[in-house]
């Protein structure tokens, strides 16, 4: 199983995905000319010609506007190479704004771009869209911003994320294996992206960012984030604290959480299918029986099986315990994916293992025919890379055992998840490390009770490290609190971002 995303989709089952409006050659011939007309690299190492650039907003669809920014590919080296940055605007239909109003999805990986522009009460409910300018952005890397590539085909990536790893689960043989797979999906990265992998880190998005804020002329940043999308707020505001505005942070990520690597995520989501155990035995059509327990056990019984003996699906690829765990995950982050989690158990014990991997294609963007829309998942495995140390071999059994006894069910599928980083050919910029003054402007944090993926408790670390962070706690199930139905959350976040009223220092929806 891939490692589990800081953050994923802020958008429903059915309109997580969509189609890049730009791919493959295409994007290579706009993207050379968008780097000789919309701004030239610096004359010089200042830096303000970046600052400086002018942008130009064009037409792409029913109330949006379309633009490009660029920035340096290596910020300690403004005269290193220009990237390209995409950005679409959302404006009201009034015509009346009170300014602009960033948005992140998440991820790692997951393009702004697309969320704004599929249906922007997505990324904002009716009132803030109907009050601010909403921005999509894509970070360095992602969609269809200049991107990282890492496979040459669709195929490459299937075997990436679906090929059995032979061997016993954290054997010799096994990890062998995997490090092997690791290597030549690192090779892929280096040959197709070159130097732009080393310079993926969030630090950098933060810094893009403020060119972004200046270029569409605003004093101050706006900025609503999802998830991973709570990090590049975070770092944003530790470095560029007189420059943060209105600021709201749903399902934040703690990077400076205690534990081991996954440990409070394995746990979240173990909790988050305990919690969908007890709503599945409620209902006439549930596959699992017996007690909560007894269903959990069949639910580790179904994986020890898979790992053993891997299913092949109608298409011919096979499911072991990784991609059945991956489905597991996914149909977690909201109760709207609940039934799906029955329509797998269910058809894993008639023998059919195809709503299992259509889960996992789902979570990993694969379409029915097999291509992929976007590059998510290499942008999040680089980006992770890019941020964060992994942890040294000798602790990597050591720490599976933590997380099986974390969390039994999915604890052993969020172990090993450091191999690839372990063999990342540049070094880490761990950019919450030694946490700095973020001002004075008060920052906004939700978490969700219970949010698998950004657990409460990281939410509540992070409003401890910020200079004045207020709490909104949510009580509720799936992934992130606001724009999910509950009118208390939006109420509290719509008043900070229209009317400037800013909530206690703890709520709770």
């Amino acid at each position: 199983m891939p490692p589990v995303r800081k953050g994923s989709p802020v958008t429903t089952h059915v309109s997580r995905r969509i189609s890049r409006l730009l791919a493959g050659s295409v994007l290579a011939a706009v993207l050379a000319t968008t780097l000789s007309s919309c701004a030239p690299p610096p004359s010089d190492s200042s830096g303000d010609d970046y600052y400086a650039q002018q942008i130009e907003w064009t037409p792409c669809g029913d109330s949006l506007t379309c633009t490009t920014v660029v920035v340096p590919t290596d910020w300690s080296d403004l005269l290193s190479a220009p990237i390209s940055l995409s950005l679409v605007r959302h404006s009201p239909s009034t015509g009346t704004s009170q300014g602009s109003l960033f948005v992140n999805p998440g991820g790692p990986g997951q393009s702004g771009v697309a969320l704004v522009r599929d249906g922007v009460t997505d990324a904002v409910d009716e009132g803030l869209a109907a009050a601010y300018d909403i921005i999509g952005f894509d970070p360095r890397g992602v969609g269809e911003s200049t991107p990282v590539t890492c496979t040459a085909d669709a195929s490459e990536l299937d075997s990436f994320l679906y090929d059995i790893t032979p061997g016993i689960r954290g054997s010799d043989d096994w990890l062998t294996a995997k490090k092997a797979t690791a290597q030549k999906f690192i090779d892929g990265c280096q040959e197709f992206t070159g130097e732009l992998l080393q310079h993926l880190d969030t630090l950098s998005v933060a810094k893009d960012l403020d060119v972004m804020r200046a270029a569409v002329g605003d004093e101050k940043l706006n900025y609503l984030g999802y998830s991973y999308g709570t990090f590049i707020g975070e770092v944003y505001a530790q470095e560029f604290p007189q420059n943060v505005g209105h600021m709201v942070l749903d399902g934040a990520v703690d990077a400076s959480a205690e534990g081991p690597e996954g440990g409070d995520q394995a746990a979240g989501f173990d909790m988050a299918l305990g919690n969908w155990i007890v709503w599945c035995l409620e209902q006439s059509d549930c596959p699992l029986s017996g007690t909560p327990e007894d269903a959990a056990t069949q639910i580790s019984d179904m994986l020890a099986a898979l790992d053993e003996n891997p299913l092949p699906t109608s298409d011919g690829r096979l499911v072991g315990g990784d991609t059945f765990a991956s489905g597991i995950t996914s149909a977690l982050y909201s109760p709207d994916t609940w039934p799906d989690l029955t329509d797998q158990f269910r058809g894993y014990l008639s023998g059919d293992v195809d709503p299992a991997i259509a889960l996992a294609d789902w979570y990993n963007g694969r379409n029915d025919d097999g291509t992929y829309d976007t590059n998510d998942t290499e942008a999040f495995l680089a980006i992770g890379c890019a941020d964060t140390p992994a942890s040294d071999e000798s602790t990597w059994a050591e720490t599976a055992q933590v997380l099986a006894e974390a969390a039994p069910i999915l604890g052993p599928y969020f172990a090993y998840t450091d191999v690839l980083c372990s063999l990342w050919p540049h070094p880490p910029v761990f950019a919450s490390a030694g946490m700095r003054p973020t001002g004075d402007a008060p920052i906004i944090i939700i978490g969700t009770t219970g949010d698998p993926s950004t657990p409460i408790e990281w939410a509540q670390g992070v409003v401890e490290s910020l200079t004045d962070g207020r709490l909104i706690t949510y009580n509720g199930e799936g992934h992130l609190g606001y724009n999910r139905g509950d009118t208390c959350v939006n109420s509290l976040v719509d008043a900070f971002f229209i009317d400037d009223v800013v909530p206690p220092e703890t709520s709770t929806c």
